[in-house]
């Protein structure tokens, strides 16, 4: 596989013999996204962290009786439902790890 060599002017100034295994190829569009992905996956770190109604400190007494008050059954100050409680489904500490066969990666990056 052969190019011409142009200058600037468009005038051509010789040619060159490109290598038909690098230059050849078809771009394959799926396969370019998933090695994007990965790459933007695996550079995240994904500690983000909030605390549960366990891991809150305090509220081990239960903070009015049961019957009697004319208030909701409450077993904990530390319930999602009162300020200072814990958060419900709050991020937890992931791997966002995304993982690529390697003749996929190096198709990839011969685009």
């Amino acid at each position: 596989m052969s190019k011409e060599i142009l200058s600037t002017n468009g005038e051509k100034l010789g040619e060159i013999t490109l290598n038909k295994e690098v230059f050849g190829v078809e771009p394959n569009i799926h396969v370019m996204h998933l090695a994007l992905r990965r790459q933007l996956n695996n550079a995240r770190s994904g500690n983000a962290c909030t605390k549960t109604r366990s891991e809150v400190s305090g509220g081990g007494r239960k903070p009015w009786k049961q019957k009697g008050t004319g208030r909701a059954r409450a077993g904990s100050l530390r319930s999602p439902l009162f300020a200072g409680g814990g958060v419900i489904f709050g991020p937890k500490p992931r791997s966002y790890a995304f993982n690529m066969p390697q003749k996929a990666r190096k198709l990839a990056l011969k685009f």
